[in-house]
C-alpha cells in the first residue's frame, strides 16, 4: 500500500545505481492502493521479489517479514524496500534487523510507516506509530541519506544505507508509541493486545469484509496470476 507522496518519495530519491541490474525486495509487496513496483522496474533490476504474509496482486513468495533471513539469506539483496507496513507487525525489532541482515554492503533500505495522530487501520492488525526521531534511532547504525515526514497525513520516510563495514545496533530498550496502549512502550503484553483488539474489533469497518471489497480484491488477485502466466 502507498500514497502519492510514497510513490514520490521513491522516484525522487532511489537512483538508477540502486536499481539496475540489482536484487530488489518489496516487504509487504500485497498491492492495495498503489505500489513502488511500477517505478522500480521500469529502471529494470535483476530481479524483483514481492512478498507479504499473503499471496495476493503483486506477492511473488509469501513469508513472514520476521522469517526473512531464513527464507533469503544474509546479503542477499541489494536494495529492501517495505511500504505501509512496519506499523502492522508486532517484532518490529526482529523485522528490521531481518531489513538490515538481508540487505548487502552498500544497499540500501526504503521504508514508509506512519506516525502518530494516524488512524488505527488494522489490517490485518496495526502496532505502532513512528517518529522521524525514531527512524534516527532505530538506523544509527546505516548512513541516513534521505529521512522526512509525509506531507499528507501523519508518517515517515526514510531512505538509509548500508555501510561497507557494519555493526548492528540493539534497539532492546527502545519504546515506540503504540496504539494499542496509547503510549511509548518496549513491548505489547498479550493481555493488553486481547483486550484492546476487541474493543477495536467493534470499532472498525472491515472493509475487506463487504462484498465490495472481497470482489476486488479476488479480480485483482486473478489479474496478478495471469501476469505471472
Amino acid at each position: 500500500m502507498c500514497n502519492m507522496a510514497c510513490i514520490e518519495f521513491g522516484e525522487k530519491n532511489l537512483t538508477n545505481e540502486d536499481i539496475g541490474r540489482k536484487r530488489v525486495i518489496e516487504v509487504g509487496a500485497y498491492d492495495v492502493n498503489g505500489s513502488l513496483r511500477p517505478v522500480i522496474e521500469v529502471r529494470k533490476p535483476a530481479e524483483y521479489v514481492g512478498v507479504d504474509i499473503a499471496g495476493g496482486y503483486g506477492v511473488d513468495v509469501v513469508c513472514p517479514a520476521e522469517d526473512l533471513l531464513e527464507r533469503f539469506g544474509r546479503e542477499s539483496f541489494d536494495l529492501v524496500v517495505s511500504t505501509e507496513m512496519l506499523e502492522h507487525v508486532r517484532d518490529w525489532r526482529k523485522v528490521i534487523s531481518n531489513f538490515k541482515g538481508i540487505c548487502r554492503p552498500g544497499g540500501a533500505i526504503l521504508i514508509t510507516t506512519r506516525s502518530r495522530g494516524f488512524a488505527y487501520h488494522g489490517w490485518p492488525y496495526d502496532f505502532w506509530r513512528f517518529e522521524p526521531s525514531d527512524m534516527e534511532q532505530i538506523f544509527a547504525d546505516f548512513s541516513i541519506e534521505h529521512l522526512e515526514k509525509d506531507p499528507l497525513m501523519p508518517g515517515v520516510f526514510i531512505k538509509a544505507r548500508k555501510p561497507e563495514v557494519f555493526h548492528e545496533k540493539g534497539l532492546a530498550d527502545m519504546e515506540l508509541y503504540s496504539v494499542i496502549t496509547d503510549g511509548r512502550v518496549r513491548d505489547i503484553d498479550d493481555r493488553t493486545l486481547e483486550g484492546r483488539l476487541k474493543q477495536l474489533a467493534e470499532q472498525y469497518p472491515a472493509e475487506r469484509m463487504t462484498l465490495k471489497g472481497r470482489l476486488r480484491t479476488m479480480l485483482r488477485n486473478m489479474i496478478w496470476k495471469l501476469k505471472k502466466i
